[in-house]
């Protein structure tokens, strides 16, 4: 009986115009726009290609390791699945500055990228948004005359002295209808897939497809949301032209006012300046003290004086100096120098100079690795709690739900990108490592090339790999699990209505 049922309910839908309408809509939008997202991809990738060149040039031209440690970076290549959520994979920074000065954080990474307003005005709406809003659409169109409809025909009346049981014609009706809302899906998806893996400079292994068919099975399970929520205004109103325009009133309310006002409501906090100033005001006085005992150092080493650079400088620059922002609570001390040759009777002034810069480097590591966790303690306090109240309020809609999920799956989420930043803080500990077994705070190429220049090639290597499919699926859990949740709450309560209701 079942069986018959879920056949009957399929050609029906099979046969009527929104069927149609629904593949061609989606099957247009999605391979269109996954063309012009690959585009994207394209010039990110080769932006980001072009950086990491531009910074590997940059390092190898200077000649003394304290000029060249402030021109080491890091380099955050896109992430393909971008292509299905973006997420945070474009708002982020993705160069790091590796300093033995700081510990970077997300906020002080910069940006390189493609400058095309018109490209990013397309590539800002990517699969996902198609789905979280064209889809949802054609859900509750396909739900909102499933029993109103009926109800008006009298056709569920007949059913009814045919003594079909009322669970089986609710089930029918749900699994006809997704399996129709699956086809324009998977077709569409199956083509978008088909373009990833023939475009040249994009690359999935077997963890990515996975990824993508986490993607799948949550999309499917935000599209059952969307059209039981059809499916029980159908059960309530009764009438087809009222559950058609409650359904219309429903869906712009969850799709397009209720994210939007959350993020109007809560955006940025109005007062984190008491938090900013405490936290500044303790970074200051730590590197207060650091400059006092780095003056003190001068002040009783062998060499007469305190003359932080010993007049050994022939020709060249150098700079030395404490600065910082309130605004990014940085504060940090540069010292560089760079010279081919040093002045004359300069050379018994040079052991004094290793002795002290030696000195100096131990301290400054230290002292930026104390004020790291002044800044990490403060920059939660300041941009991550209030993000994580914005993302909780989005939560009670399953378009927030859906968004976080697909983010997780596709690694674009905040985690996903603060991976890159634990990965760069770790790379930042390799090369201070690599420095101090190699002595090169007290070598002579820190502040001078005259008798060889800095030696880069045996610098520890920076690489960064994506957490595995696992990690992504315990991150997406949670939020799927609560879609799968309302899925099962909202057909219990359909049921309910339904056994209990007059035809």
């Amino acid at each position: 009986m079942l069986t018959t049922l879920i056949r009957r309910e399929l050609l029906d839908n099979l046969m009527t115009f929104r069927f149609a309408a629904a593949v061609f809509i989606i099957l247009l939008l999605v391979v269109a726009n996954t063309a012009v997202l690959i585009k994207d991809h394209e010039q990110r990738l080769a932006s980001h290609n072009a950086a990491v060149k531009t910074h590997q040039r940059q390092l190898q031209e200077k000649k003394t390791y304290s000029a060249g440690i402030e021109k080491l970076f890091v380099d955050r290549n896109p992430n393909p699945l971008s292509i299905f959520n973006v997420g945070f994979d474009k708002q982020l920074g993705n160069e790091v500055q590796i300093s033995h000065t700081f510990v970077p954080s997300l906020w002080d990474a910069g940006m390189h990228g493609a400058d095309n307003p018109f490209m990013d005005m397309f590539a800002s709406m990517d699969i996902v948004f198609i789905f979280e809003v064209i889809l949802s659409l054609l859900a509750l169109i396909f739900a909102y005359d499933t029993l109103a409809g009926e109800y008006q025909r009298g056709t569920l009346r007949l059913v009814l002295t045919s003594h079909v049981r009322r669970g089986y014609i609710l089930l029918a009706k749900y699994i006809s209808a997704m399996l129709c809302l699956l086809v324009p899906l998977l077709i569409s998806l199956l083509l978008s897939v088909i373009l990833l893996t023939t475009t040249p400079f994009i690359s999935l292994n077997t963890d990515d497809f996975l990824r993508i068919g986490g993607i799948i099975f949550t999309t499917v399970v935000y599209l059952s949301v969307f059209y039981l929520i059809g499916l029980l205004i159908s059960a309530v109103t009764r009438r087809t032209s009222t559950a058609l325009m409650l359904s219309m009133f429903v869906w712009g309310f969850l799709v397009l006012v209720y994210p939007n006002m959350i993020l109007a409501v809560v955006g940025q906090p109005d007062a984190p300046q008491t938090r900013r100033a405490s936290a500044f005001n303790q970074i200051e006085q730590i590197w207060e003290e650091f400059d006092r005992d780095r003056k003190h150092f001068l002040a009783t080493d062998a060499f007469p004086g305190e003359d932080w650079h010993f007049k050994i400088m022939g020709y060249g620059w150098y700079v030395a100096y404490l600065w910082g922002s309130p605004n990014y609570l940085y504060h940090t001390y540069e010292s560089k120098m760079e010279a081919d040759s040093l002045s004359e009777g300069a050379e018994l002034k040079v052991p004094h100079a290793q002795n002290y810069f030696g000195f100096l480097g131990t301290q400054v590591v230290g002292t930026a690795d104390q004020t790291w966790f002044i800044r990490k303690s403060a920059l939660e306090d300041i941009f991550i709690q209030p993000a994580n109240i914005g993302r909780l309020y989005l939560k009670l809609s399953p378009v927030g739900l859906y968004d976080t999920a697909t983010q997780a799956w596709a690694g674009t989420d905040l985690l996903g990108i603060k991976d890159f930043f634990d990965a760069a803080r770790q790379y930042r500990q390799h090369v201070i490592d690599y420095f101090y077994d190699e002595e090169i705070f007290r070598s002579r190429q820190w502040f001078s090339s005259d008798k060889g220049a800095a030696d880069w090639r045996n610098l520890p290597q920076f690489s960064f790999q994506r957490v595995d499919v696992n990690t992504n699926a315990q991150r997406a859990l949670p939020d799927v699990c609560l879609l799968l949740m309302i899925n099962v709450a909202l057909f219990i309560v359909i049921f309910l209505i339904f056994i209990k209701s007059e035809v």
